[in-house]
C-alpha cells in the first residue's frame, strides 16, 4: 500500500502496467478521464479537483497514459503515436471489462478521446473535449514551452502561469508539487521521449482527419477557455463546425485550466451533458 494519492489501481493494458485513479460506485456507468501532456502531470494532478463530484454520478477511471505519471514506459517504445495511445486506451478498457464509456479529454487527452470516438465509435457513449488538441494548427508558443520544458522550479512556475489566465492561481505549493513530480526518477527522461523535434510534426500526428470527425455520431461537448494560449479557442469553433451532434461552451477569463479555473461552472455544464 502507498500513501501517495497519485498511485491507484494497477491495470495491465497491452502488456504495460498502467496506473489508474478510480472513484465512484462499482455499479455506476463508466466515465474515463484522459489527462493533458504537461511535465509532471498525472491523472490525479489533472483531475483530483473534479473527480469527487463526478464520482457521485459515475464510476470514474483516470489512467496515467504511457509516458506520464506512474504508468510504466518501456524502453523499447521508440515512437509515441496516436495509434499507440489509442490502442492503449482500448486495451485499458478491455482489461477492466468496459464495453462502452463516456470520456472527458483534456488537451492532449482530448485529442486521444476524439480519436477513440472516430476509430472505435462502439466504445464511446459521448465525450467532452476540454481545451482539446486533435486538429492541425500552427503550434503555439505556449505549447512549445510545454513540450520543450527543462526542469527547474522557476521554469515550472512560469509554465504553470502560462496555463492559467489568472497567474495568482499558481501557488508555491502547486509549482513545487509539479516541479517535484517532473524530476521524479525517470520522469523527465520519459517526457523528453514523447514530443521531440520537430514538434509541429508531433502535434500534427495527434490530429484526426476532418472527414473522420464529421462521421462521428455520438454527442460531443466542447469546453474551452477564451484566453487559452496553449490550444487557441479557434480550435473549439472548428470542432463545433465539424462535430454534427455537438455543443460548445466558451469560458471567458479562462486559460487552459478550465477544470481548475472555472471548476464549479465546468461541472455545472459537463454533468448535465453527460447525464442527458
Amino acid at each position: 500500500m502507498t500513501n501517495n494519492p497519485e498511485i491507484g489501481k494497477s491495470v495491465v493494458a497491452n502488456g504495460i502496467r498502467t496506473n489508474c485513479i478510480e472513484a465512484g460506485e462499482d455499479k455506476a456507468e463508466p466515465l474515463i478521464l484522459i489527462h493533458g501532456s504537461g511535465p509532471g502531470v498525472t491523472a490525479f494532478a489533472n483531475w483530483n479537483g473534479v473527480m469527487p463530484t463526478l464520482a457521485e454520478h459515475y464510476h470514474v477511471y483516470a489512467p496515467d497514459m504511457v509516458g506520464f505519471g506512474y504508468t510504466d514506459c518501456p524502453d523499447e517504445i521508440e515512437d509515441f503515436t496516436l495509434d499507440f495511445w489509442v490502442s492503449h486506451i482500448i486495451a485499458f478498457m478491455d482489461a477492466l471489462g468496459i464495453a462502452k464509456a463516456r470520456f472527458i479529454g483534456n488537451s492532449f487527452g482530448g485529442g486521444l478521446s476524439l480519436a477513440v470516438a472516430a476509430r472505435h465509435p462502439e466504445r464511446v457513449e459521448k465525450f467532452v473535449l476540454m481545451g482539446a488538441a486533435g486538429l492541425q494548427f500552427p503550434i503555439t508558443k505556449g505549447l512549445l514551452s510545454v513540450w520543450g520544458y527543462q526542469p527547474s522550479l522557476q521554469n515550472m512556475r512560469k509554465l504553470m502561469e502560462t496555463f492559467a489566465y489568472n497567474a495568482n492561481l499558481v501557488t508555491d505549493v502547486i509549482a513545487q508539487s509539479r516541479h517535484d513530480a517532473s524530476i521524479r526518477p525517470g520522469a523527465q527522461e520519459n517526457f523528453a521521449r514523447l514530443f521531440p523535434e520537430p514538434r509541429q510534426s508531433k502535434l500534427d500526428g495527434l490530429a484526426t482527419p476532418e472527414d473522420d470527425i464529421r462521421k462521428i455520431d455520438c454527442p460531443a461537448l466542447i469546453v474551452h477557455g477564451r484566453e487559452d494560449v496553449i490550444v487557441p479557442v479557434e480550435i473549439a469553433y472548428r470542432f463545433s463546425a465539424l462535430l454534427k451532434h455537438s455543443e460548445a461552451h466558451i469560458f471567458g477569463g479562462c486559460g487552459h485550466w478550465t477544470q481548475i479555473e472555472k471548476r464549479d461552472r465546468f461541472l455545472d455544464v459537463v454533468i448535465p451533458f453527460l447525464k442527458a
